[in-house]
């Protein structure tokens, strides 16, 4: 008996989910787990630099806000880029996940801002909140930017063909 047949709605195919014709879900396969440390190592090397590089500004840890900012709108664009290319086949999980879940994992860091937010708190609660609900609400918005710079290239690059 099927799944609709039981009265269970089908829902969309999950990529992360075991397909029957394979034996092993992708985040137990060694090759996408290596990709993801990877991945991760370079983002969080490249945040441990750029957090060193530039010091906060009146107190205010300006790099790890312009980071979670940044690496909002950067994973927007990829998963968007992504979606656009078709259907999820290897070659696309292993960019999303060595680029998005690796790199930008890393280089985004949200216990960064609950540690800067907690530290933030010892002085005035404003700046505190001003810098948490700023970094969430700017990730947010940023993420979306993304999205909406990837779908417009991906519209004239159609319109062009």
């Amino acid at each position: 008996m099927t799944d609709a047949a039981r009265g269970r709605e089908e829902f969309p195919f999950d990529p992360d989910v075991v397909p029957p014709e394979t034996s092993r879900a992708p985040h137990l396969q060694w090759r996408f787990l290596g990709l993801v440390a990877a991945g991760g190592a370079i983002g969080t090397a490249v945040r441990e630099a750029l957090s060193l590089a530039i010091p906060p500004v009146d107190g205010l840890p300006v790099t790890i806000f312009a980071i979670n900012v940044v690496g909002a709108f950067l994973l927007g664009v990829l998963l968007e880029t992504l979606v656009r290319r078709g259907a999820e086949n290897d070659r696309r999980r292993a960019v999303r996940l060595f680029a998005g879940t690796g790199v930008l994992g890393g280089f985004t860091t949200y216990s960064a801002l609950a540690t800067d937010t907690a530290l933030l708190l010892g002085g005035s609660p404003l700046p505190a909140l001003a810098y948490a609900l700023g970094t969430v609400l700017l990730g947010g918005l940023a993420s979306a930017a993304g999205i909406g710079a990837a779908a417009r290239v991906a519209r004239r690059r159609t319109d062009h063909r």
